[in-house]
């Protein structure tokens, strides 16, 4: 080896050990963002995480996804971000109650903060998400404004463990509590959407005298316009929904659902990265003392369905 090839490579080897490990990644806080579930609803939720990203420099950011949408994977998913070092979990947790001692452990290594579903009862820092009550009390506005002499409705969920599921269902008792409206039966699914279109169709038949339907979760809305659809009982057989799924939002437009209460996933992602970054960054200012911070939801009926599908479908890159 020449002199200038001893020196070119001597120059390589001192830029490789001053050069930090991990060289043009990002370094810093590393933070991830759980789902309960695969829907759709999720896709906005990742926009609002990946712009938090953006904005923060010295911070990554995980988006992480059941496969079943059981409590056992997310318990896998987080085994394997705490094996990683992660500094900061936002999960939805699919079963708050059994899921508390989880969350308990977990924030013994990481910080943990709830989104979507809390788990009021555990040491996570702060919830951030949908008034389930509120929003559960809007759902039922909407029952009174179709059913005003009253009727018997059946409510189809994918897990009655999960908070967001409980304190909806609250909201809608509490809501048409003191009226004719009666709640028939609650349906769950395990988030499995074919048994959720199979349990519409059932209860059809099980239940003809039910006035309304009414899906908690996001895939329940469409699950439940199929099958009174294929049923031939569209608009004999009311439907009130949650969140914005395409085929919801169509549903609305078209008549063949009387509303849906969606709430604002793409703020449910930025929010729970940003709130972190600032926890783990010692300010806890934007924590409130309620440890709740909430995302207002909105009733989308045939009058405003367009206007916020325009705006919805810019935050999904369409």
């Amino acid at each position: 080896m020449n002199r200038n090839a001893k020196l070119f490579f001597g120059i390589l080897l001192a830029v490789a050990v001053l050069l930090p490990a991990g060289c043009g990644q990002k370094s810093g806080k590393k933070l991830a963002f759980v789902t309960n579930n695969a829907s759709d609803f999720w896709t906005i939720a990742r926009k609002g995480t990946e712009k938090a990203d953006e904005e923060l420099a010295d911070t990554s950011v995980e988006f992480k996804i059941p496969s079943d949408g059981t409590a056992a994977e997310q318990k896998r998913i987080i085994d394997d971000l705490l094996a990683k070092g992660i500094d900061g979990i936002a999960i939805s947790p699919v079963d708050p109650a059994n899921q508390t001692e989880l969350i308990n452990q977990t924030a013994k290594q990481a910080l943990v903060v709830t989104q979507d579903s809390d788990a009021p009862n555990s040491q996570r820092a702060v919830y951030v998400g949908t008034d389930n009550v509120a929003a559960g009390r809007q759902a039922g506005q909407l029952l009174k404004e179709a059913l005003p002499e009253g009727g018997k409705i059946v409510v189809f969920v994918g897990k009655l463990d999960a908070q967001n599921a409980k304190e909806r269902l609250q909201g809608i008792k509490e809501e048409i509590a003191g009226t004719k409206i009666e709640i028939l039966d609650t349906r769950t699914d395990d988030a499995d959407h074919t048994r959720a279109k199979a349990n519409a169709a059932d209860s059809l038949v099980k239940y003809p005298e039910a006035a309304a339907f009414v899906g908690l979760w996001s895939y329940n809305g469409p699950a439940i316009l199929n099958a009174i659809k294929e049923a031939g009982k569209v608009g004999k057989v009311k439907i009130i929904c949650f969140d914005e799924e395409d085929q919801t939002l169509a549903g609305v437009k078209a008549g063949e659902i009387v509303g849906t209460v969606v709430q604002q996933p793409y703020e449910f992602g930025y929010q729970a990265i940003k709130i972190m970054k600032q926890i783990l960054d010692g300010d806890r200012s934007g924590v409130p003392a309620s440890k709740q911070a909430f995302v207002p939801t909105l009733i989308i009926k045939k009058d405003n369905v367009e206007e916020f599908t325009t705006k919805l479908n810019k935050l999904r890159g369409r």
